[in-house]
């Protein structure tokens, strides 16, 4: 199997930091609900904390990595002054048009705030440590945000295979 550039570049983009990103946000989960107060005990608090800074701290990095390798490697591809381009191509037809004035602009816009999301989460993880099991209300922010994230990245991973499967970047 050979991957030219274009195809090597959306497999780091979608593969590589989107499923590291699902990996984490699975992890980072988890760690939030294994510290709830009624289910921590003394021994073992240290490593699951440990576990969770490392587990938003991936998901901040790869979300960060996924949409700027979208930004700045997928999407310059896809917006090319081409006629067999992908949004040439979608907007050519009038039953497609809407997957780039809709999709497109969110995968453009909205997705942006999937990182700074999951950046604010690990911050929050970061700075109230131990203190989260205590703190039921910090737990529950950076845990919210962290959902949230994932939210936003999900609906534009979804866009994204769905304008791929269209018109895909070649």
């Amino acid at each position: 199997m050979h991957l030219d550039g274009r195809e090597f570049g959306a497999l780091i983009h979608g593969m590589g930091f989107g499923a590291l990103f699902l990996l984490a946000f699975s992890g980072a989960l988890a760690g939030f609900y294994s510290l709830r107060p009624d289910l921590v005990t003394s021994a073992g608090v240290s490593e699951r904390i440990k576990r969770l800074k490392v587990g938003v701290v991936a998901m901040a990095v790869a979300s960060w990595g996924t949409v700027i390798t979208g930004t700045y490697i997928i999407y310059p591809w896809y917006r090319a002054k081409l006629p067999d381009s992908p949004k040439s191509l979608l907007l050519a037809n009038p039953n497609t048009a809407d997957w780039h004035n809709f999709g497109m602009e969110w995968k453009e816009h909205i997705a942006w705030i999937s990182p700074m999301l999951a950046t604010v989460s690990a911050f929050v993880v970061l700075y109230y440590s131990v203190d989260l099991i205590r703190n039921d209300r910090a737990r529950k922010i950076a845990m919210w945000l962290l959902v949230l994230a994932f939210a936003t990245a999900a609906v534009a991973g979804l866009f994204g295979a769905l304008i791929t499967k269209i018109a895909p970047v070649k």
